[in-house]
């Protein structure tokens, strides 16, 4: 179960936006194992620059860290409390597929500073159908100058 929440910051003028998401997650015991996982807490973060209404490219990371102990059998891993960072390249298209809007995202994080859990490379490949973003409603106002 995650609990959490985010904030996006886009600038339509410059085309910059930035995103950061926070959370804590809990994990239910296995009834098989009669194992749990401790709580972790989590921090994932995006800079982009639009380079079109359509493409974006920017970095992306993430903060990982278990806070609380793991128990149950095996007891012989200890409180076995985890860690990593990410960061790496990230670049989206959003283009129209119908009346819908659709996305295709590649993002890949580098890994370090692990502790209890593997690092390396991972790869991540996203791609959204969603609803078009309505027209505005606001026609834009042109202003006249004279002298």
């Amino acid at each position: 179960m995650d609990f959490g929440g985010g904030y996006t910051y886009l600038n339509p003028t410059s085309g910059t936006e930035f995103s950061a998401v926070g959370g804590l997650t809990y994990n239910f015991k296995n009834p098989d194992t009669q194992y749990q996982s401790g709580i972790d807490f989590h921090l994932d973060w995006g800079v982009s620059q639009f380079l079109s209404k359509q493409v974006f490219v920017g970095f992306v990371g993430y903060a990982y860290q278990q806070v609380t102990d793991d128990f149950g059998q095996p007891a012989v891993l200890g409180s076995f409390r985890s860690r990593v960072l990410g960061v790496g390249p990230q670049i989206g298209y959003i283009f129209p597929i119908g009346s819908n809007q659709a996305f295709l995202g590649l993002k890949g994080y580098g890994e370090f500073d692990a502790a209890n859990r593997p690092s390396g490379w991972n790869t991540w490949l996203t791609f959204s159908i969603s609803e078009a973003a309505p027209a505005s409603a606001v026609a834009p106002t042109r202003h006249k100058v004279s002298k």
